[in-house]
């Protein structure tokens, strides 16, 4: 089971690239291997935006001067349980990036970003992100590592 089930992941853009995060630092890592944006688990006490902030500085050193939050993703999974993660995305922040002790990171131009390792459903939200899509809600169902089920707001299955 997860730790707490609300995460925040952010995807950070300048010059058309995203900001990926390769997960190959840790041995026992849900992400091992996937590319992903940055961010993790809301601690006590914070709220999603407190996290966003402390997990991109910490696993970046880059500071966010604002965000935009763009939906909510619901992750289920057998064994697994249930995970809501809140995605933003950021074109303003400030820093100079460090090494990463969850990875490595890169800057990837957004239209490369599908042909990296990625977990199947972050590219159904990618896509709506690189579409500018409005706030979504989207319900994305593994069984195992393979993507079963995908809902767009409650009414659309993505995957049909």
């Amino acid at each position: 089971m997860i730790k707490n089930p609300v995460t925040t992941l952010c995807y950070l853009e300048k010059d058309g690239s995203w900001l990926m995060l390769h997960r190959v630092k840790k041995e026992k890592d849900v992400n091992k291997d996937k590319w992903i944006g940055v961010g993790g688990h809301v601690e006590e006490g914070e709220s999603p935006e407190d996290c966003l902030q402390r997990e991109v500085l910490e696993e970046t050193g880059l500071t966010l001067l604002d965000w935009s939050f763009r939906g909510l993703i619901t992750f289920t999974q057998e064994g697994y349980g249930t995970e809501y993660m809140c995605l933003y995305t950021s074109r303003h922040f400030t820093g100079e990036l460090k090494t990463c002790d969850e990875g490595n990171l890169e800057w990837v131009p957004i239209e490369k970003v599908p042909s990296l390792q990625l977990w199947e459903g972050d590219h159904c939200f990618l896509r709506l992100l690189a579409e500018n899509h409005a706030f979504f809600s989207l319900k994305l169902t593994y069984k195992g590592d393979k993507l079963t089920e995908a809902v767009l707001d409650g009414r659309t299955d993505m995957l049909a």
